[in-house]
């Protein structure tokens, strides 16, 4: 249905042509919903029209900017930011989803950021900001050009106190390990060995196998512009034996390494695919091992401290991880360094 009413609001159009989405909103009968729909359809049909009739707008509904923003990552990122952006952008949405963008004030943002800080966090808070600085400036941006302001600019970012990340030590993932069936324990080896985010475990593929060579390839949207973005990683001799027995046991039909059969609620039925996300089974594992709680990124913290602690170069390092910036490598390197212990050994020699 492309016109359809909303309880409290009114009328809004929504059709896709042309693989673009247009939608607007709110309109008080169904008549003139329609109307406005086929208006928008001989407009995207005849574009030299629309050029004259249709000046760049200047402001819009605070939801129409939050669709279109939500539209656009999920063409150009990965899945689980689109699935995080909808969890942020309803609570958003709660708020000022009656709004049009030039309504909501700095006072307005900062007193949610507030609310935010004092029920959740000051981490939630700032990625919050970060969040809807993201979206506001999205609808700035030239050629978009949809609204003027953004009601978040010149807010600070709450102060936070850091803490040192746990990083779980050698005998606690083996322990962890120990207790995971077969199959889990293939899945937790390769993100060890491989240091790979959990969704570019959860997508690889038998095409991106290649057991001759003694390599697979992993890929990653966390790359400016949104591609995704191949990197090679070497199979040692762990993840080669474990490859090489999963490709003799593979069902033929299905191209993914890990994958499971589930029951969708979109379209009510079994469904056969690669995982999404596996929390609870870290929960279940660390629990049953008896030790303390970690998640599968902290996998890639403990593999590149490991790297580090055997003077491997932060350059490798860092291509292993798939890293654009050193820096960022930098974060994940928790080993203590023999530099380090050979600058505060020369304080016992001073008092010598």
């Amino acid at each position: 249905m492309s016109v359809y009413s909303v309880k409290g609001k009114g009328r809004r159009y929504d059709f896709t042509l042309k693989g673009i989405r247009h939608t607007e909103a709110w309109y008080k009968t169904k008549t003139e919903a329609k109307k406005a729909e086929a208006d928008r359809r001989k407009e995207v049909l005849n574009p030299e029209h629309q050029m004259i009739i249709d000046p760049t707008p200047t402001d819009m509904e605070f939801l129409e900017l939050v669709n279109r923003r939500l539209d656009h990552i999920k063409e150009y990122n990965s899945e689980q930011h689109y699935t995080d952006h909808i969890y942020y952008a309803k609570r958003w949405c709660s708020y000022w989803g009656d709004k049009k963008c030039n309504e909501i004030t700095v006072d307005m943002v900062q007193s949610f950021l507030l609310k935010r800080k004092r029920d959740v966090s000051a981490v939630t808070a700032n990625k919050e900001l970060r969040l809807l600085r993201s979206l506001f400036n999205f609808g700035i941006k030239a050629p978009r050009l949809w609204i003027k302001n953004n009601p978040t600019l010149g807010i600070d970012f709450f102060p936070m106190e850091k803490k040192e990340k746990y990083v779980p030590q050698k005998k606690d993932v083996i322990k962890v390990i120990a207790v995971a069936d077969p199959s889990i324990q293939d899945y937790l080896w390769t993100m060890i060995c491989t240091m790979g985010r959990m969704s570019e475990i959860n997508r690889l593929k038998w095409s991106d196998v290649n057991l001759n060579g003694k390599y697979l390839v992993l890929y990653t949207r966390k790359k400016k512009g949104g591609h995704l973005t191949p990197r090679r990683i070497p199979l040692n001799k762990k993840l080669f034996g474990i490859f090489s027995q999963r490709y003799k046991d593979r069902d033929k039909n299905k191209p993914w390494i890990f994958w499971h059969r589930y029951w969708s609620r979109k379209i009510g039925e079994w469904v056969e695919g690669p995982y999404r996300d596996r929390k609870k089974i870290m929960t279940t594992l660390c629990n049953k091992a008896g030790v303390k709680y970690f998640r599968y990124h902290a996998l890639r913290h403990f593999g590149a401290s490991m790297l580090d602690h055997d003077n491997v170069p932060i350059g490798t390092v860092q291509r292993i991880l798939g890293h654009e910036n050193r820096l960022t490598t930098e974060i994940y390197l928790h080993s203590i360094g023999e530099g380090e212990r050979v600058a505060v050994d020369c304080l016992d020699r001073g008092f010598e």
